[in-house]
């Protein structure tokens, strides 16, 4: 995707283009927060919704596992015990 530019006002004000404000499903009201990175690139994050709002936003670091790895993993701890 390419950039989308957003001009500031003479307050300092920043209206979010359409699109962006669509993408977070951000309405009237809601407040999002920047956080800057050390490349003087900056992150918008929304801060308002549920949690519900933000599944699938975060990718897993790893796999999850089956029922069976599960059990396996109970009957090797119980062993040892």
């Amino acid at each position: 995707m390419s950039a989308i530019a957003a001009t500031l006002t003479s307050k300092f004000q920043l209206t979010l283009p359409k699109l962006i404000r669509e993408a977070f499903g951000l309405q009237e009201g809601d407040q999002v927060s920047f956080r800057l990175r050390p490349d003087g690139t900056a992150i918008l994050q929304p801060l308002n919704g549920d949690a519900l709002s933000f599944f699938g936003a975060l990718k897993p670091k790893r796999k999850g596992v089956t029922l069976e790895q599960m059990d396996e993993a109970i009957r090797k701890g119980s062993i040892g015990k």
